[in-house]
């Protein structure tokens, strides 16, 4: 019985360390491929996707964080009060960070489960403590899904207003972040008024983080 707990032991601390360092590549390396984009390329049969640097994707960053993690710049990977504020509501969306939603999009899978949840937190705090919090964006801008069978900022900008990420309007910006929550549902070029609202919304939230430092852990936050 020792023995056989010494060996799982051993697989464990194993498992753990090539999981460490997948995590700590991310830092640099490109993701190849998600879960969630194998399906979509499975159902569409093809994907767009095409990856650009944090430079390059114009408005989307404040746009994102304003929709999506009000708060990414003060917290360490789990917003405790999002989460409190989404048990106490059931009409909030969860209170997952953006760092949780790379963790998911790039390691998980979608299906919500207790085990997903753990590795999910789990995973979070050792991106948030290896990676910078532009990396983090940066990694979350090229995996999000953002059309049917679009991924990626710059894919999104191509696909509904024909332009690069870096020369979309914050007007642009802001409806792509709209239609995150259900992109394969929403339209950002012919918004409905539920995501033009939502839209508007987004944008002046994006203007205060501007205004009240909200975004100083990004480059020219």
């Amino acid at each position: 019985m020792k023995r056989l707990i010494r060996t799982i032991l051993r697989w464990s601390l194993r498992v753990l360390a090539v999981v460490m360092l997948i995590v700590i590549a991310g830092r640099w390396v490109v993701p190849p491929i998600t879960h969630t984009q194998v399906v979509q390329w499975r159902a569409q049969g093809s994907l767009q996707r095409d990856w650009v640097r944090y430079d390059q994707t114009g408005p989307m960053p404040a746009s994102v964080i304003a929709a999506e993690d009000a708060r990414f710049c003060q917290h360490f990977g789990l917003d405790l009060d999002a989460i409190r504020d989404a048990m106490q509501d059931d009409r909030r969306r969860g209170g997952s960070t953006i760092t949780q939603q790379v963790a998911k999009n790039v390691y998980l899978w979608q299906q919500a489960s207790w085990t997903r949840k753990g590795l999910e937190a789990a995973l979070t705090l050792l991106i948030e403590a290896t990676w910078s919090k532009e990396r983090i964006i940066e990694v979350y801008l090229n995996v999000a899904e953002t059309g049917r069978g679009v991924f990626g900022v710059q894919a999104a900008a191509q696909h509904w207003f024909g332009v690069d990420a870096s020369d979309l309007s914050p007007v642009q910006a802001a409806r792509i972040a709209a239609i995150l929550p259900a992109p394969r549902d929403r339209n950002a070029a012919q918004p409905s008024d539920f995501v033009r609202g939502r839209a508007a919304s987004i944008a002046d939230g994006a203007a205060t983080l501007r205004s009240n430092g909200g975004l100083d852990c990004l480059p020219n936050g």
